[in-house]
C-alpha cells in the first residue's frame, strides 16, 4: 500500500491517485512564483524554524529528522500556509493574459515549502505518533484542508485555468502539457470550482469536518492497536519460538510477571498465534480482540465516526453533482464507474466462495481429531495450515528458516538491479533518520545517484499497523528535482539483539510488494510534479508485479538461505511451494474481496445514512459470506477507508491492479526468463517511467498489445476460467 495526503501547491492538484506522500518542489533550490512588487515588499522573513529551512546535506537535500521537534510544527504550518496563499494569489491576480507558463507551470512550482513540512509531519503521524502529535493532527488537519480549498475554489484562479482549457487547441501545447491542463481543469471542476459562493463554503465545511474525523479515527484505531493480551506458557503452546520471543520481550516491557507473554493487537503479532497456537481458547481471545478493534463500545469505538464520515461523503457528492460518493471517487480511475469495479469483483467472488467451501471441507477431519465440530473464524488459519502440511508436506515453519529478512532485502535489491539497472549501497549513519531502526541506502544507475531509500522495518508503539511506501521528494524536471527520497515501512516483529529476523512467505511477499512501489517512484521521470503519480486502480499494479520475483529460482538460490547452515532453499522445498501455490486462495480472495465489496456497497448508498455494524452484516449476508470467515478489514478498523479519502470506494483497486499484474507476469513467463531484459525495459519505459504523463490504459495496451486479460488472474488463483 502507498500512503497519500493531498499536499500544498501542485500536489493539491497532483491528481496522482496513488497514496504516496509526494513532496513537490526541491528542498535545495526553492522555486516559487515571483510575487508582484508590492507583495515582495511585504513578504515576511522566514522564521528560524528547522521545518521551514531548505533541506541541506547530500542527495539534493534530505529531511532534517535529527533536529525536528513536535513543537516546531504549528509555527511552520502557519507560515507555510500563508506563503502558499501569497504564491497562488500572485498567479490569480496576474494582470497578464493567462498562458501555460504563467498559470499552469506557476501552479506546479507553488507551495513547495508547505509540501516539505507536510511530508515530515506525515511521518510523525504514521511512524512516530504520540498524544502530542495526535493533538497537532486534530488541530491542523481541518486547517490544511481549508488551505487546499482556498486554491481549488478560487474563482480567479479557475478562470485562468478554464480560459486555457477552452483554448487548448490553439496554444501549441505538446501532448504532456495538454494532459496536465486537461487533468487540472477536470480536477478543479470535480472538486467544486463551478459551484456558487454559498455552495463552495458548504463544500469546504464538509472537507474540514472530514479531515477532523479522519484524524480522530486514526487516533482511536492506533489506541486499540496499542493494547495487548497476556498469555501463559501453556497457552502459547505451538506458537513458533521467534514469535514467542517477541511476545516475551513485549511482556517484559509492560512489566508483566516472569514467564508471561504479551500479544500485541496487530496483524503481525496475531496471525502467527492464529496459525500455529494449539490453545483454541487463546486463539479465540486473540482473534476477537483483533477483529473487534474500534468496535467495543468504549472510548476507542469508531462506529459513530464512520457514520458521520459516510454521511458527509454522501452529502458532498450530491453537492458536487454525483449520485454517490463512489461515483465521485471513480471519475479519475481506470475503471471510470462503480459498475465496472463491481463487475470485476463479482466475476471473481463466486469462484472464491466456492473454493472456501472446499477448504472448510478439507479441514473437517483435522478439526474432528481435536474435538472441534464446527470450524470457526479463529480456527481457519490453524486447520488450514494442517491441511497444507498433509496435502503438500509443507508448513510455514519449514519456509521461515530460509526467509531471513536481511537476505531478502538484498534479494529485492538484486532483482531491481537485474531488471532496471539499479544499485543499492547502504549508507546508514550518513544521513539523518527519524528512528534508530531506520536504515538508508544510496540508489544509483550506471554510476549516477538517482535516489535515497529509507527502510523502516519493525513495528513499535506509535506506528500504525500494516505496510506502506512514502516519498518525501519525487523526480520533476520542471523543479530541477532529480534525487528521489523514498521510504518503505513495515511492521515485522523486532527480535532480541543478535537474533535473526525470520519472516513468513506472506510477509516476504509484502516486503517485495512495498519495494515495488519504491521501484515505481524511483523510476518515474516526468517534467511536471502533478503527473508523477498514478490513478488509484493503477498505483498498486507495479507493486503487485514485483511480488512475482520473490519465488523465482535466481532469487531463491542466492538469497533464500537457511539462517543456520547458509544453504539455499532446496529444489524439493521450492517444488512444494510451487505445487501449493493456489492453496488457500479461497480464504485469501474472500478475505480481501469481501472488504472491497463492502467498501463499494457502503459508498453507493445514496443518502449516506448507515449503521456501520448493521450495514456490514447485511452486506455480507447478501453476498453469501462464508460463516467461517470475516473481512480482512472490518469497517470499525478499516483505515484504508476512514483515515482519509484515499482508498474510499477504491479498495477494489488491488484486484483491478492484480488483473494487470497477472497478465504482465505472463509476458515474462512466455519468454521463459523471469528477468527478460527486453520485457523489463518495456515495462520500465512505458509504464513506470512515464508516471501519469500518458493515459494508463493506453500505456498498458502499448506494453502488452491489448487490454489485460482477467484469465491470467483466475488461473493464478486456481479458479475456474469461464
Amino acid at each position: 500500500m502507498l500512503k497519500h495526503a493531498l499536499l500544498s501547491g501542485s500536489a493539491l492538484i497532483a491528481l496522482a491517485g496513488c497514496t504516496t506522500t509526494a513532496v513537490p518542489g526541491s528542498p535545495m533550490t526553492q522555486t516559487t512564483v515571483v510575487p508582484a512588487a508590492s507583495e515582495q515588499a511585504t513578504a515576511p522573513a522566514v522564521p528560524d524554524n528547522v521545518l521551514l529551512a531548505d533541506w541541506s546535506g547530500g542527495f539534493e537535500g534530505v529531511p532534517p529528522w535529527d533536529r525536528v521537534k513536535p513543537g516546531d510544527f504549528s509555527e511552520a504550518f502557519t507560515f507555510a500556509i500563508d506563503e502558499q496563499r501569497r504564491e497562488y494569489r500572485a498567479i490569480a491576480d496576474n494582470t497578464e493574459a493567462p498562458t501555460f507558463a504563467n498559470t499552469m507551470e506557476a501552479m506546479e512550482r507553488a507551495g513547495q515549502r508547505l509540501g516539505r513540512v507536510q511530508s515530515i509531519f506525515g511521518v510523525y503521524t504514521d511512524n512516530l505518533s504520540t498524544p502530542e502529535i495526535q493533538a497537532l493532527d486534530k488541530e491542523w488537519s481541518p486547517k490544511l484542508s481549508a488551505a487546499g480549498d482556498e486554491i481549488t475554489l478560487d474563482p480567479k484562479l479557475f478562470q485562468r485555468v478554464e480560459t486555457l482549457y477552452n483554448n487548448r487547441a490553439s496554444l501549441g501545447l505538446d501532448a504532456v502539457q495538454t494532459r496536465l491542463l486537461t487533468r487540472s481543469y477536470e480536477y478543479f471542476v470535480r472538486n467544486g470550482a463551478k459551484l456558487d459562493g454559498a455552495q463552495k463554503q458548504q463544500l469546504s465545511g464538509y472537507n474540514q469536518q472530514l479531515a477532523s474525523l479522519f484524524s480522530e479515527f486514526n487516533a482511536k484505531l492506533l489506541a486499540d492497536e496499542g493494547t495487548f493480551l497476556q498469555a501463559s506458557e501453556a497457552e502459547m503452546k505451538g506458537v513458533p519460538a521467534d514469535v514467542k520471543a517477541v511476545a516475551a520481550s513485549v511482556a517484559k516491557e509492560k512489566g508483566l510477571p516472569s514467564g508471561s507473554y504479551a500479544i500485541r493487537n496487530t496483524r503481525s503479532a496475531v496471525e502467527p498465534v492464529l496459525t500455529f497456537g494449539t490453545n483454541r481458547a487463546l486463539r479465540q481471545k486473540v482473534f476477537e480482540a483483533f477483529v473487534n478493534r474500534g468496535d467495543n463500545g468504549n472510548a476507542n469505538d469508531t462506529n459513530a465516526l464512520i457514520r458521520q464520515i459516510v454521511k458527509l461523503r454522501s452529502d458532498r457528492a450530491r453537492l458536487l453533482g454525483y449520485p454517490t460518493h463512489a461515483h465521485w471517487r471513480m471519475q479519475d480511475t481506470m475503471a471510470k464507474s462503480p459498475d465496472r469495479g463491481m463487475d470485476l469483483m463479482m466475476r471473481v467472488w463466486p469462484a472464491a466462495v466456492g473454493r472456501v467451501k472446499q477448504e472448510v471441507a478439507d479441514m473437517a477431519p483435522f478439526a474432528r481429531r481435536e474435538g472441534v465440530r464446527t470450524v470457526e473464524a479463529w480456527d481457519y488459519r490453524y486447520f488450514n495450515e494442517k491441511v497444507r502440511k498433509a496435502k503438500y508436506d509443507l508448513s510455514e515453519e519449514e519456509i521461515k528458516p530460509y526467509f531471513q529478512l536481511d537476505n531478502l532485502v538484498q534479494g529485492m535489491f538484486w532483482s531491481a538491479g537485474q531488471l532496471y539497472g539499479m544499485e543499492f549501497k547502504e549508507n546508514t549513519g550518513s544521513v539523518p533518520v527519524f528512528h534508530p531502526d531506520v536504515r538508508t541506502f544510496e540508489v544509483s544507475r550506471a554510476g549516477k545517484p538517482i535516489g535515497l531509500f529509507y527502510l523502516d522495518t519493525y513495528g513499535r508503539e506509535g506506528k500504525r499497523s500494516g505496510a506502506w511506501m512514502t516519498t518525501y521528494r519525487s523526480r520533476s524536471r520542471l523543479l530541477g528535482d532529480d534525487i528521489v527520497l523514498a521510504s518503505n515501512n513495515n511492521n515485522f516483529n523486532k527480535p532480541e539483539a543478535g537474533q535473526p529476523v525470520l519472516i513468513s512467505l506472506d510477509d516476504a511477499s509484502t516486503l517485495f510488494h512495498e519495494f515495488g512501489h519504491a521501484i515505481h517512484y524511483l523510476n518515474v521521470d516526468v517534467k511536471y510534479p502533478s503527473l508523477g503519480g498514478a490513478q488509484r486502480d493503477f498505483v498498486e499494479y507495479p507493486s503487485q508485479v514485483n511480488e512475482n520475483w520473490l519465488l523465482t529460482r535466481p532469487v531463491l538460490d542466492r538469497f533464500a538461505k537457511h539462517y543456520k547452515t547458509g544453504q539455499p532453499m532446496p529444489q524439493s522445498l521450492v517444488a512444494k511451494i510451487e505445487k501449493a501455490s493456489t492453496f488457500g486462495q479461497g480464504f485469501a480472495t474472500v478475505e480481501y474481496l469481501s472488504s472491497a465489496l463492502v467498501d463499494m456497497k457502503l459508498h453507493l448508498q445514496p443518502g449516506g445514512e448507515v449503521d456501520p455494524d448493521a450495514f456490514e452484516r447485511q452486506a455480507l449476508a447478501e453476498l453469501g459470506m462464508p460463516r467461517e470467515m470475516v473481512m480482512r478489514h472490518r469497517l470499525p478498523q478499516f483505515g484504508h477507508l476512514f483515515s482519509s479519502d484515499a482508498y474510499s470506494a477504491g479498495y477494489y483497486s488491488y484486484l483491478w491492479s492484480e488483473t494487470m499484474d497477472a497478465d504482465t507476469w505472463a509476458a515474462f513467463e512466455e519468454t521463459g526468463d523471469p528477468f527478460n531484459k527486453t520485457i523489463a525495459d518495456r515495462f520500465r519505459t512505458i509504464l513506470l517511467q512515464t508516471g501519469n504523463e500518458t493515459d494508463r490504459a493506453e500505456a498498458y495496451r502499448q506494453f502488452r498489445g491489448r487490454d489485460p486479460d482477467v484469465t491470467a488472474l483466475l488461473k493464478r488463483r486456481g479458479f475456474p476460467v469461464n
